[in-house]
């Protein structure tokens, strides 16, 4: 045996019965919650965010996808992804049909279209019209 290997192998056999010995320790005391006042606590920890500025709001609703559930008078509802980026919007209707409108010019507010398909508004209101159905008002809830 050279003398760099009667070196190494007594270092090895430390760390061996080290790394042994370990594993028969008990556990040492965790950070987890232990009522229900700190689970909560700790959720909304885990939630909280540093507050965004202006343009870091602005630059996530032009380049994500944003997301909205509007309920019609009609009784439908209606899920629709707004990709800003893309200039689309993907709607989803309570029956399963999903309809891809393309974003047009308004004045004020939003405006998507395609053939027989029209989702127009402002703030929290939009008129949705389908097919050969009567256009109805509508309520974004989320």
């Amino acid at each position: 045996m050279t003398s760099r290997a009667r070196l190494i192998a007594p270092v090895l056999i430390l760390a061996s019965a080290a790394s042994l010995a370990a594993c028969g320790e008990e556990p040492g005391p965790t950070n987890a919650p232990d009522s229900a006042a700190l689970v909560k606590q700790r959720a909304i920890d885990a939630q909280t965010t540093r507050k965004r500025t202006g343009a870091e709001i602005q630059d996530r609703i032009t380049n994500r996808v944003v997301r909205a559930v509007y309920i019609c008078n009609n009784g439908e509802r209606l899920s629709v992804d707004f990709d800003n980026a893309r200039q689309m919007a993907t709607i989803r209707q309570s029956t399963g049909e999903a309809v891809d409108l393309r974003q047009e010019r308004a004045a004020d507010g939003i405006w998507y279209l395609a053939s027989g398909y029209e989702l127009r508004g402002s703030g929290g209101m939009a008129t949705w019209t389908a097919g050969d159905r009567d256009p109805t008002e509508c309520r974004a809830v989320d």
